[in-house]
């Protein structure tokens, strides 16, 4: 964390944006939007963690709320900035997982619907094993009611769009704060893994993503939380409409040509 916050540094890329105040926020919206993930909101052991993250995600704004306060009238960074940062990564970590487990499962469920394999994966969980698993009951119970719609791989893939450009922010930032790597880069180093400043307009923490060539962008706890609540707004980009987001994650060639 820079010892000294430069307000101008967060003045252009949020001056714009109508930030809501984080009293206004719903605190159910959160799970409530995970929650309607296909294959997510029907587990309770998914459904359980979406919860968690609900709940300090609350906590989390009511921290960032005050951390803004606090920064207004304090000369220096504020105290309770090295909290905050620590509890945004560990939020970010936690819900890093989560996505990538439902978007895994997801995956893993168009493909078998897609190569007719349903009832032999069914008859795998299935199968008697001399007590009762519950998670693989309702793991069978799942994969059932999904490929029974008759949309099924629409509505998975539609999910996946949702998803795709608040958990490719989620993946590249987790990436440069727990691995200091780049994603999807083998041997990488980040340039300035767990950077971060405070956000004058919310108080969430900054996150820099960081790329072999230096500083692509910046993300926050506040960001990504409030993409996966907005998932649902409106109909989801097309495939051809995300490629040029996964080519700004690219970022610039290390060495330039």
């Amino acid at each position: 964390m820079d010892p000294e916050e430069d307000p101008s540094d967060h003045d252009a890329p949020d001056q714009g944006r109508d930030w809501v105040d984080a009293a206004d926020i719903h605190p159910g919206a959160l799970p409530a939007a995970l929650r309607r993930l296909t294959l997510l909101g029907d587990d309770p052991f998914l459904s359980m963690q979406a919860t968690n993250l609900g709940l300090v995600d609350v906590f989390l704004n009511q921290l960032e709320s005050q951390l803004m306060r606090a920064r207004m009238v304090e000369d220096g960074t504020p105290l309770d900035t090295a909290f905050v940062a620590a509890q945004s990564q560990m939020w970010i970590f936690a819900a890093y997982e989560l996505l990538r487990t439902w978007k895994q499962r997801a995956k893993d469920t168009m493909k078998l619907i897609k190569g007719g394999r349903v009832e032999a994966r069914l008859a795998q969980l299935e199968r008697p094993l001399g007590y009762r698993h519950t998670a693989r009951e309702i793991r069978a119970h799942q994969l059932r009611t999904a490929a029974a719609l008759p949309d099924a791989l629409e509505t998975l893939d539609a999910d996946l769009r949702r998803i795709h450009v608040t958990f490719g922010m989620m993946e590249a930032l987790r990436m440069a704060l727990a691995k200091h790597e780049v994603p999807k880069v083998r041997d990488s180093v980040a340039f300035a893994p767990g950077y971060g400043r405070i956000n004058m307009w919310n108080g969430s923490i900054d996150f820099k993503i960081s790329v072999d060539a230096g500083i692509l962008g910046a993300t926050s706890h506040r960001d990504l939380a409030d993409g996966f609540r907005a998932m649902f707004d409106g109909s989801p980009r097309t495939w051809s409409e995300l490629a040029d987001f996964d080519e700004y994650l690219k970022g610039p060639p290390a060495t330039p040509s």
